[in-house]
């Protein structure tokens, strides 16, 4: 049997979280990269979360070399071409994507093509493709291997056939596709969001300390996780630029990112990723 070829462009924490899944899933991975030294990065953090993987149970002790073995990083698009599905998965930048999207079109025929934003509205990212019918949001969730949902973003043009091609190919990661009209910030971050946000401007009000708004959310609210430390897991970052995103499209005062917020981007205090966020962490 053929393997069949997934490409992912960009290898940051999303996209080498969504290649290890498909991996992982029985799928040849091609990693498109910016330039060797992050390729490099990349290929190193796959690695690295096959061996968590591995020492936690869930990945074989003999599978890790024939994954890796089915990893491809490349900084050429031209290597994209057989690919069945091509999911773009760089930073959180409309003029980044719309680039992207037009080199990964060019050399993706027949191809499904997904973007993985979290905030951007499809339908303006597709005005750049030309078959918006093979066009669609596969809105993947950190950490990618272990989180089941993908939030499936339909625009008014993706096709019948490109919706339960792509479904199908989630579920053979084990993963579960709901399906959504696409919408500033879709369902999930329209909901997470503004309760992050509103944890922050608690913060900065000094109506609680941090430790104490996340045990009121764990304990009151039944989360597995504080919103402070939530926030700390997918970066401050990250956070304030799905804020951002999404109030330029809404003018929605509950996602204008709180001061604390913006002053932290701006400082690097960017939780997990940089040691130092709402909490301290040790590498």
């Amino acid at each position: 049997m053929i393997m069949e070829k997934v490409a992912v462009v960009g290898h940051g924490t999303m996209g080498a979280g969504i290649a290890q899944a498909f991996l992982q899933g029985g799928f040849e991975v091609l990693v498109i990269g910016r330039d060797h030294d992050s390729l490099k990065r990349g290929f190193e953090n796959i690695s690295m979360s096959i061996e968590k993987g591995i020492a936690k149970g869930v990945i074989g002790h003999d599978k890790k070399e024939g994954l890796m073995e089915n990893l491809k990083p490349s900084l050429d698009y031209n290597d994209i071409e057989g690919a069945v599905l091509v999911i773009e998965a760089v930073p959180e930048s409309y003029q980044t994507k719309t680039m992207v999207l037009s080199m990964v079109e060019a050399h993706a025929e027949g191809a499904i093509i997904a973007t993985n934003t979290s905030s951007i509205p499809v339908t303006k990212l597709s005005e750049k493709i030309r078959n918006k019918e093979r066009f669609l949001g596969m809105h993947f969730f950190n950490p990618v291997p272990s989180m089941k949902l993908v939030e499936m973003v339909e625009t008014e043009y993706t096709s019948d056939d490109t919706k339960a091609r792509a479904v199908e190919l989630v579920s053979r990661i084990g993963k579960k596709a709901v399906m959504v009209r696409d919408y500033p910030g879709f369902v999930a971050n329209s909901i997470l969001m503004p309760m992050l946000n509103e944890a922050a401007v608690l913060l900065e009000k000094k109506v609680a300390g941090k430790e104490d708004i996340d045990e009121i959310v764990r304990l009151g609210l039944h989360h597995p996780m504080g919103p402070l430390e939530l926030a700390d897991l997918i970066g401050i970052d990250v956070c304030v630029d799905i804020m951002e995103a999404i109030y330029a499209e809404t003018k929605d005062e509950k996602f204008n990112p709180a001061a604390i917020l913006k002053a932290m981007r701006r400082d690097g205090i960017l939780g997990r990723k940089s040691g130092q966020g709402f909490y301290t962490y040790q590498s």
